[in-house]
């Protein structure tokens, strides 16, 4: 149906002019059937006399609600009454409101008593929106009535929300179940549910100024779904409107910086230990071809390279400039820089915003913007790019190339990033610092590796996102191309905020980063380990071309383990067809288990393995394994190994190309052997039934974001 906008706006505006932040009950009744959203009958009664006519009326039971501009929290003033039957009920109910509210604010307009019929049965379901500082409209739906708060059994996305979302959200929810009908009960009306949630989501998209709304009690049975309450918070503050360049502006901008065919140091140095000194060997030592312009006030040369006092001296273009001077220089230096056209500057500098020195570092934005200038950082370690061999950073030298971009706001965790890469001998295409976002931030280098061809998957840690909604709509597109990996730090919380509604003191928690980059194909990583371990794998396995995952182990407590892990990561075990069962256990002894997992005991010949791997790849029902290696004797860690990567290879010779990832348990020699699998393309891990799961979990959640696999 038609939304009625102008009903909605007329309300909104009489607010306004009031002066008021919250509508009344009937104002809200009035926006929720504009949108469509069902409520029950009600009037409002100036009079006990009237309250008992209109209650008549309506049928009774009937609820009684104070109506009040300056009272929200009706139960607790004392303002509502459940269950009035009679008119004689109706009359002292609307005398005990009246009472109780002027008790609880004497200076409260009251404007009258709201009689409602009175709603039973169903399922109590809760139904709101919120204004995210991250993400901006959310709407909300989860268990409802009294428990909403306690339980805090909700999940959010991004307003307004696709028919697909509102339906996602009804089994986003641990009570999912009950939905659905148990214990002979029947099932809710879905459709008029996920139709509710999306009026809900549209109303706060077209009216910003809605704060938060909650419907709760929503009543839901298998006829239909109804609000028994409407809550609406009004905020009509202008929203702060953030610089976004377009995408088309921001590719052509990223890839003079990542990409540069000439970068200046500002502060170069040739004293060892200096910033700009490291920055400089790094450059050159690295093998960057680009030129390389030293900028410095008094020296003539620095590393062999001709030095300039200014970058306006510099003859030739500079597509990026390092700054590596103390912060209170930089804001002339970036005039310069602005002067000459450059379209980067790369601010290594600390003492900014994450010292207190807010100030400073607005006044570098401002220049920026003047002259068009995109900032990364400042207080960051700055950034590689290794297909132009540039290491525009005072870090180490990177030497493993490859297909990953990672990218941090932290330079602790960019440290680690840079070590673990180059322990785990893991290719990279980029490393990024991002600090303190003053500009660029992770929806730019998404923008970026989008359509950056060295790049195939995206890592980033993250402690916050400016603005969460750019990020969330750039990743929905970028992740149905290439996986994105996020880890969120900060996933506890002091406390929810204070907030005038059940959904708004349910927002602002972590669940909203969950349900958001769930929504947008975002892969989640818990850990710094797991970030890593992920974007390692994931470039390494195959993409699947169907859920059905099956375990091949040589020890049963390790199959226990392992089938744990699938279900706790979304990979359905494989119901095992007769005639594979029967083909398996050709290969196994009497006393192994086939069905899944498979158990072939630790006491089998490496031709054990060998044939129980290759007739998993070979059927085409099967679309990845898990293996599971006990380290014996009769099949030490490196046979185990050598003989795997033959068969994946052999088997991806043929193309049967499959997903296959190992847990090795045993002595030491099982490092070895898990390392020589990973560089063989099976990504393996020592002494872990969970890891190599978890990283088979991430790549499945990304293909089935991206559509490649079906959902469960």
């Amino acid at each position: 149906m038609a939304h009625d906008k102008s009903a909605v706006r007329k309300i909104l505006d009489q607010a306004k002019a009031a002066g008021r932040s919250a509508l009344t009950a009937p104002e809200a009744k009035g926006i929720a059937e504009a949108y469509g959203i069902a409520v029950p009958k009600e009037g409002v009664a100036s009079t006990a006399a009237e309250a008992a006519k209109l209650a008549a009326r309506i049928g009774y039971p009937v609820v009684m609600k104070i109506v009040s501009p300056q009272i929200l929290h009706k139960t607790e003033a004392g303002g509502v009454v459940v269950g009035v039957k009679n008119a004689e009920a109706a009359q002292q109910a609307f005398a005990t409101i009246v009472d109780n509210a002027r008790r609880y604010n004497a200076r409260a307009t009251i404007d009258g008593v709201q009689i409602q019929q009175m709603l039973s049965g169903g399922q109590e379901v809760i139904i709101g929106a919120v204004t995210d500082p991250a993400f901006g409209k959310l709407v909300a739906f989860g268990l409802g009535g009294i428990l909403v708060e306690v339980l805090k059994d909700i999940t959010f996305r991004l307003a307004p929300a696709t028919r697909a979302d509102a339906l996602s959200m009804l089994d986003g929810i641990a009570a999912a179940e009950i939905l659905r009908g148990i214990r002979g009960a029947p099932p809710v009306d879905r459709e008029s549910l996920a139709t509710m949630i999306g009026n809900v989501s549209q109303l706060v998209a077209d009216f910003p100024e809605v704060s938060e709304l909650d419907l709760n009690p929503v009543f839901a049975t298998p006829e239909g779904a109804t609000a028994a309450d409407v809550r609406v918070m009004l905020d009509f503050k202008p929203p702060v409107v953030r610089y976004r360049p377009s995408q088309e502006v921001i590719v052509r901008q990223m890839n003079r910086i990542m990409k540069p065919d000439a970068v200046a140091v500002i502060g170069a140095s040739a004293e060892n230990g200096k910033i700009g000194n490291s920055i400089m060997k790094n450059l050159i030592n690295g093998g960057y071809q680009g030129a390389i312009y030293p900028i410095h006030p008094s020296a003539d040369s620095i590393m062999g390279k001709k030095v300039y006092k200014s970058v306006k001296d510099v003859p030739g273009g500079i597509d990026v400039a390092v700054f590596a001077i103390p912060a209170k220089f930089v804001a002339q230096a970036l005039i310069e820089v602005g002067e000459k056209k450059i379209p980067g500057a790369v601010l290594i500098p600390s003492g900014f915003a994450e010292t207190g020195n807010v100030a400073g570092q607005e006044e570098v934005v401002s220049v920026a913007r003047k002259y068009d200038i995109r900032l990364m950082g400042p207080n960051i370690y700055g950034f590689y790019y290794t297909p132009k061999n540039l290491c525009a950073t005072f870090c180490t030298a990177y030497d493993f190339k490859g297909v990953t971009a990672l990218s941090s706001q932290s330079g602790g965790i960019g440290m680690a990033i840079i070590g673990f890469s180059r322990s785990a001998k893991m290719g990279v295409s980029a490393i990024v610092g991002l600090g303190n976002k003053s500009d660029i931030d992770e929806d730019d280098l998404l923008t970026f590796f989008e359509q950056d061809d060295n790049t195939q998957i995206i890592a980033m840690h993250l402690e916050d996102l400016k603005d969460g909604r750019a990020f969330a709509e750039v990743a929905r597109r970028v992740s149905k191309k290439k996986p994105v990996v996020v880890l969120k730090a900060g996933r506890t919380s002091a406390g929810a905020r204070a907030a005038n509604s059940h959904t708004g003191a349910l927002a602002g928690n972590d669940k909203i980063y969950d349900d958001v980059f769930r929504q947008s194909g975002v892969i989640r990583a818990s850990s710094l380990r797991e970030l890593l371990d992920f974007a390692r794998a994931i470039p390494v396995l195959p993409t699947p071309k169907g859920n059905n995952v099956v375990i091949i182990t040589g020890a049963g407590g390790s199959g226990v383990l392992l089938s744990d892990a699938c279900v706790e990561n979304g990979l359905p075990l494989m119901a095992m067809p007769p005639d594979l069962d029967a083909a398996f256990r050709k290969f196994i002894p009497p006393f192994g288990a086939a069905g899944n997992p498979v158990d072939i005991t630790g006491g089998e010949p490496p031709t054990t393995y060998q044939n129980t791997v290759r007739l998993g790849l070979e059927d085409a029902r099967i679309h990845a394994l898990v293996l599971g290696y006990w380290h014996t004797i009769i099949t030490p860690p490196m046979v185990f190994a050598r003989l795997m990567a033959q068969v994946v290879e052999e088997m991806r010779a043929k193309g049967f190309v499959k997903p296959v990832v190992a847990s090795l348990a045993g002595d030491v020699e099982v490092e070895e052997a898990a390392e020589f699998l990973y560089q063989h393309g099976i990504p393996a891990y020592a002494y872990s039934t969970e890891i190599p799961v978890a990283v088979l979990g991430a790549k499945y959640r990304w293909a089935r974001g991206a559509g490649l696999i079906p959902p469960l």
